[in-house]
């Protein structure tokens, strides 16, 4: 399979693409300065794209077999600024249709998945402060996917509440909006099992025009 890889230099998109290649997949990877950062491995070419740009998305992404966006909400180590997300979807998903990708695969965020029925977890109390605008961008633009994302098979992957580079142990369990926690309260995934479960909804596709979200 081939696979446009948004973000592909960051933590999530560095673990993404091992586990596409360790599969067999291609990996183009997509940055906005790709003469200022290194590939995360010497098989995955870099070009310079940005995915709130239609235009620019539709020019890297065709010929692909699916768009995936690992674009991160926070400035990059070199001070550019944080897109905004919900800019990013519609980029994505009008760019996506302009080369007539079918498939778009969006690292989420956990805020908007519900602890309670109607109530997210952004919205509870107790919900740190410092990452309020940074859950507002990932609710928005999920909410974009859902009103706009007709014609693209779009799946957005919440991850848990603490993501980190970790064990790859292949597993975990799955929800819809509903937020997950262990038996001892905690939610969390690793960088790399995140990784894992979003290479498995790439090749299954279960979760199409959708939300899900993944947790130990």
């Amino acid at each position: 399979m081939k696979i446009v890889l948004f973000g592909a230099t960051g933590n999530i998109g560095q673990r993404i693409t091992a586990e596409a290649l360790r599969r067999g997949h291609t990996v183009t990877g997509v940055v906005r300065d790709s003469e200022k950062v290194t590939s995360p491995d010497a098989r995955v070419p870099l070009v310079q794209g940005d995915a709130t740009d239609a235009e620019s998305v539709a020019r890297v992404a065709r010929g692909a077999d699916v768009i995936v966006s690992a674009v991160s909400p926070r400035p990059n180590p070199r001070g550019r600024a944080a897109p905004s997300l919900s800019a990013a979807a519609r980029g994505l998903l009008a760019g996506a249709r302009k080369a007539n990708v079918k498939r778009l695969i969006v690292v989420g965020g956990a805020g908007s998945l519900e602890v309670a029925p109607g109530k997210r977890l952004m919205d509870a109390p107790g919900f740190p402060d410092a990452y309020k605008a940074e859950a507002t961008e990932g609710a928005d633009s999920l909410a974009v996917y859902r009103a706009e994302g007709a014609g693209v098979d779009w799946t957005f992957l919440s991850p848990a509440a603490e993501i980190g580079p970790g064990e790859r142990t292949g597993k975990y369990r799955t929800t819809v909006d509903q937020f997950l926690t262990d038996a001892g309260g905690h939610s969390r995934i690793s960088y790399e099992d995140y990784a894992v479960a979003l290479v498995d909804e790439l090749e299954s596709a279960k979760h199409r025009g959708a939300r899900f979200g993944v947790a130990y």
